[in-house]
């Protein structure tokens, strides 16, 4: 009788396990279970908050340690925390060209004329998408319960209106677990049962009392990531001290005195970690593991009660044998009126009567690529009269205005500065009108934009397009000595652009463009400037017509590490060419005097450019960039005239900043490689070489004549290394850059910001 009263006391024994939150630090609790499960420790109940809900969850809907340390360790999980799409959605159909704004804030005017700045630091667009991925299922299997997942479980949540910790035990686990982990001023809030919920961790971090009141367990086994124990104030130079700020003012304190007699306490050392890097993913697991097993002869003395690999994955199996497969038959929509409701739809529409979870991905960054909405919030509820599920859109429509500004700041004078507005707006239709302005010593521009987007079968866009550029090439021709030869040419061009664009798939589009171009360039065809001088000047009025075939997956719109660009554009030109010479030659012996002309030019042309980061080897990454020309563009009436209109090779940063003439022909073949190292997170140093190899080179006869060289005779060359660091408002970057060109170029340039200008007429 003895016997079998202590095998049944030992067989009742229930262990409930506490997870606090910490940010990033929160990863370490992944070590914690890997341990736990190695000794065949059970585990019975579990509640969490923050990211220890997270790991809880992932826990408790039927993923083993070694799957949730997979998941965390992969690209994706970067991606999801830093509010970054993977190349596989990021529809680039609907993304507008790059520019050099820094910071972006999207401004809400309502009927009072009341503006309103979103206050969310992260794009939560994947995070949201990513929940529903990984607990769909269990909430499905567990009828919403928690109490019925493979282990019973609670997170925490905080009501900041009415100050009050809300224990989550039902409804959707995704949700539940989005709710647990919303920081504020980081992620914004969601509703949970019509409250406005955020970071359980405000109120109860540690949520040990939790698990004594709904489970009443046995055994508890706490484990703490955030250490708020006040020692000191952190000097002025401590570079956690925002990390520390953060954890101070958003988790309350963990108390060890809450998990009871019968309890262990877990405490990592992770005193040199941030809460808000998830980099070391491998580290802070490792560092869970560590703790725990120095914990382990405690918690195998206290606990008796063991669990068999054999028994527990065999009661995993059964419940994950329970989780409906994710197949969709419906697409709801809500907070949108009727018009908008059917744009929305339209973006899901499929020819089957049933699609899966990709369908259904596609189509929800199709809808957030597009700026109309504040915002837009997936869920996933099962049906079990069909056995499907029904994907559930809340959008929430904005009449809103994006406000961007940027620009860079410059050793050289080609600093600038940007500004730019979008307006949105949607109906049956979405439509997108902007403006941007560039102000600087070297360029000059104006951009009015407007184009309207029709949810089709096969979507397509409407698009217009009016700039207005101004170069200016003399105020940067020197960079740290006097230039004995400074280039004085002026350039000014402005078009009107008319797109029809395609998608072809979810990283390429194609587009239909027809220019009309107003191109005007002043030179000296000499280098030399007085005062009473005449600058020579061609106009260039014509138009153009292009069919491009775009792809962009780059991870940035400078300087990118990861990702491919690809561009094949067709391409016909004509216009009038007007040249005007000037009188800088009226006093050189023997110069005859150049009339006005007049000349009807006309060419077709095709170009190719690929940029793709192919090879990544921990911190190394190798890429290229090639880049050819194909052209029968004429020679126009002068040396100077004919380099102007040619196409150019930008290999570096400030390419587009220096008139190159030995980078530019009508017929071109380019590539370059580029080496990249990753010293620490977002510090990279890039070595990057580049070859030009033009078809036949221009050349200068007599005074202003042009003629072609032999063909391909000339080889010329571009080379830099430097040091890119990636902040969060734009690239700082240090390099040396050098130029094989007719004087040649060479220096140290430090700049902020994105060298990026609107696109020539003729680009």
């Amino acid at each position: 009788m003895l016997f079998v009263l202590c095998c049944n006391q030992l067989q009742a024994q229930k262990v409930g396990l506490v997870f606090s939150g910490g940010g990033a630090k929160g990863l370490a609790h992944i070590g914690t279970l890997k341990a736990l499960e190695e000794n065949h420790i059970p585990i019975d109940y579990i509640t969490g908050t923050s990211m220890g809900g997270i790991v809880g969850a992932m826990y408790a809907a039927g993923y083993s340690p070694d799957q949730i340390e997979k998941i965390a360790l992969s690209n994706d999980f970067q991606n999801w925390v830093n509010g970054r799409y993977t190349s596989d959605y990021t529809y680039y159909f609907q993304k507008n060209e790059a520019n050099a704004s820094m910071l972006n804030a999207k401004v809400v005017i309502d009927t009072g004329f009341h503006f309103t700045f979103r206050s969310n630091l992260i794009n939560d667009i994947p995070l949201n998408f990513a929940f529903l991925e990984l607990f769909s299922q269990a909430s499905a299997a567990s009828k919403d319960n928690f109490d019925n997942l493979f282990v019973p479980f609670r997170c925490m949540v905080a009501d900041v209106l009415s100050q009050k910790s809300i224990t989550v035990s039902k409804g959707s686990l995704a949700e539940a677990v989005r709710a647990t982990m919303t920081v504020p001023i980081i992620y914004r809030p969601i509703k949970l049962d019509g409250q406005y919920v955020f970071d359980g961790g405000l109120y109860n971090n540690f949520p040990a009392d939790v698990m004594e009141k709904e489970f009443k367990p046995d055994y508890v086994i706490g484990a703490n990531v955030s250490s708020k124990t006040y020692n000191e104030y952190p000097k002025n130079n401590d570079d956690r001290l925002m990390n520390r700020f953060l954890v101070f003012m958003f988790l309350s304190k963990s108390d060890s005195t809450m998990i009871g007699k019968n309890g262990i306490y877990i405490q990592p050392d992770l005193t040199n970690y941030s809460v808000t890097n998830f980099s070391p993913v491998e580290e802070l697991i490792q560092k869970g593991y560590n703790a725990t097993m120095a914990d382990m002869p405690r918690i195998k003395a206290l606990i008796s009660k063991r669990v068999s690999d054999e028994e527990l994955a065999k009661r995993r199996a059964k419940f994950n044998s329970q989780k409906p497969e994710l197949v969709f038959s419906n697409v709801t929509v809500s907070g949108v009126n009727s018009q908008q409701k059917k744009y929305i739809e339209r973006l899901f529409k499929s020819d089957k009567e049933t699609f899966n979870l990709q369908d259904i991905k596609r189509g929800y960054y199709k809808l957030v690529a597009d700026q109309t909405f504040e915002t837009v919030y997936p869920r996933i509820s099962y049906q079990a009269a069909t056995d499907s599920y029904t994907f559930q859109v809340v959008a929430q429509p904005k009449k809103s205005f994006k406000l961007g500004v940027g620009g860079n700041i410059s050793t050289r004078p080609i600093s600038n500065v940007f500004l730019g507005a979008e307006y949105n707006f949607l109906n049956r239709k979405a439509y997108t009108f902007g403006t941007s302005f560039y102000s600087g010593r070297f360029y000059e521009s104006v951009q009015v934009n407007g184009r309207v987007d029709y949810p089709t079968k096969l979507p397509l866009f409407l698009a217009a397009e009016l700039t207005y550029n101004h170069w200016n090439y003399y105020n940067t021709s020197q960079i740290f000595i006097e230039n004995p030869r400074p280039i004085y040419i002026e350039q000014s061009d402005r078009k009107i652009d008319l797109m029809v664009g395609l998608p072809l798939n979810y990283n390429t589009k194609i587009v239909l463009h027809s220019t009309f171009i107003n191109n005007s360039d002043r030179y000296s065809p000499n280098n030399t400037f007085a005062v009473g001088d005449l600058l020579d000047e061609t106009n260039f009025n014509g138009f153009r017509g292009s069919v491009k075939l775009e792809k962009n997956s780059l991870n940035r719109k400078q300087y990118a590490t990861n990702g491919q660009s690809f561009s094949l554009s067709f391409n016909y030109t004509t216009g009038r060419e007007n040249y005007d010479p000037g009188n800088i030659f009226r006093n050189t012996p023997g110069y005859p005097k150049v009339p006005e002309s007049s000349h009807i030019r006309h060419w077709g042309s095709i170009k190719l450019t690929q940029e793709n980061y192919f090879l990544h080897l921990n911190r190394y990454t190798l890429g290229y960039l090639v880049e050819g020309v194909i052209s029968n563009q004429p020679l126009f009436s002068t040396y100077y005239s004919t380099l102007l209109v040619a196409p150019a090779f930008y290999p570096l940063q400030d390419s587009r900043s220096l008139f190159l003439d030995r980078f530019r022909a009508t017929t071109y073949l380019a590539g370059g490689i580029k080496n990249i190292y990753n010293f620490r997170k977002n510090l990279d140093f890039r070595l990057e070489g580049y070859l030009f190899l033009p078809h036949k080179e221009f050349e200068l006869n007599n005074f202003q004549d042009v003629d072609y060289t032999k063909a391909i005779t000339k080889l010329r060359y571009a080379a830099t290394a430097g040091l890119v660091y990636h902040t969060p408002v734009g690239p700082v970057s240090l390099s040396y850059n050098l130029y094989n060109d007719a004087v040649k170029r060479n220096g140290v340039l430090l700049h902020i910001g994105y060298l990026i200008y609107n696109k020539r007429s003729i680009e």
